[in-house]
């Protein structure tokens, strides 16, 4: 299965503040907040919802395509992602712009506090689906981006016949009710945290049964709550997977996709896809960053089975 993922490209620049951030938050005087953390460490990483994605389907060998727009630094990033198995022959330098960057800061609770600058983001509307060098994929994961772009291969995939998984997640602070609802109406999913399922709600007035109407598979992540997902004939409530520690969040939620889009690409069932998700989560959840975990399929699938029973339907990842 050809896999395109049109999302941001970005650096992270990963903050710990050592304290909780509730702590320090005034009900009563939240339409004035004026506040500073003094944080511990400051880490540099490769990041952006796209290539953290494209990594972890990379480690199963699966070769995603990227569609992004990047900045005039994103060479060396470029070329670890290939020496890592990503496909970025669709992604497009824009000349005088910087790639995007996203700033967050955890604290010990794994609360964030993030802001992002698009950078060369903001020109992602330029690209179009129509102009592809590698021909139509068969799926398109349209996450967080440049809003008008997100809109425009929405309309793309519609016009085109091509299936669209939307994953608005950060985005739907900037994205108005008639988007959300024109991004799930005909999707083959929905994908969203349970605070963004809340969000989604409030916008278009629609539940899960409504939205069920209209997509084919509903997913909903709950951090350590595990994940629910949802088709028209059966609702599954998966538990997490417990890790050995906890180093980071931010990225877990791009590999829990990527290790679903694994198992769907495999032609495993949606139940085998999210429990898969889960795990590719917590090798995340591990690690510092969220291109910084690393294992052999046949380590993925033998620590599957100390936790679940696949009867063998896994050996399909064991290249």
């Amino acid at each position: 299965m050809d896999i395109m993922l049109a999302g941001s490209v970005a650096f992270d620049y990963l903050m710990s503040f050592p304290g909780y951030f509730r702590d320090h938050l005034l009900p009563d005087q939240l339409d004035r907040v004026s506040l500073s953390f003094l944080v511990d460490s400051l880490v540099r990483q490769r990041g952006g919802i796209a290539p953290n994605i494209a990594y972890t389907m990379a480690i199963f060998g699966i070769r995603a395509r990227i569609l992004a727009a990047v900045g005039e630094d994103f060479s060396e990033y470029g070329e670890w992602l290939q020496s890592k198995g990503v496909d970025i022959s669709e992604v497009r330098v824009i000349p005088g712009e910087m790639t995007a960057s996203f700033f967050v800061s955890t604290d010990r609770a794994n609360a964030q506090i993030a802001s992002f600058y698009p950078g060369a983001m903001a020109h992602a509307g330029e690209l179009s689906l129509k102009n592809l060098k590698g021909g139509l994929p068969d799926l398109v994961v349209i996450s967080p981006n440049d809003p008008a772009a997100m809109n425009g291969y929405i309309q793309e995939c519609r016009a085109m016949g091509i299936r669209w998984l939307y994953d608005p997640s950060q985005q739907l602070a900037r994205l108005s009710a008639g988007d959300v609802c024109q991004g799930i109406d005909g999707a083959f999913a929905l994908f969203v945290n349970d605070y963004e399922f809340g969000l989604v709600q409030n916008m278009t007035d629609m539940g899960e049964e409504e939205i069920l109407e209209q997509v084919d598979i509903l997913v909903i992540t709950r951090g350590e709550d595990g994940v629910t997902i949802c088709t028209k004939e059966k609702r599954h409530d998966l538990p997490a997977i417990p890790p050995k520690k906890i180093a980071d969040p931010t990225g877990v939620g791009d590999s829990f996709r990527a290790g679903f889009l694994t198992g769907y690409t495999n032609g495993l069932d949606i139940e085998l896809c999210g429990r898969i998700g889960m795990l590719a989560a917590t090798y995340s959840l591990e690690e510092k960053g969220p291109q910084s975990h690393s294992y052999s399929p046949a380590e993925f699938v033998k620590r599957y089975r100390t936790h679940f029973d696949d009867q063998g339907k896994l050996d399909v990842l064991i290249r």
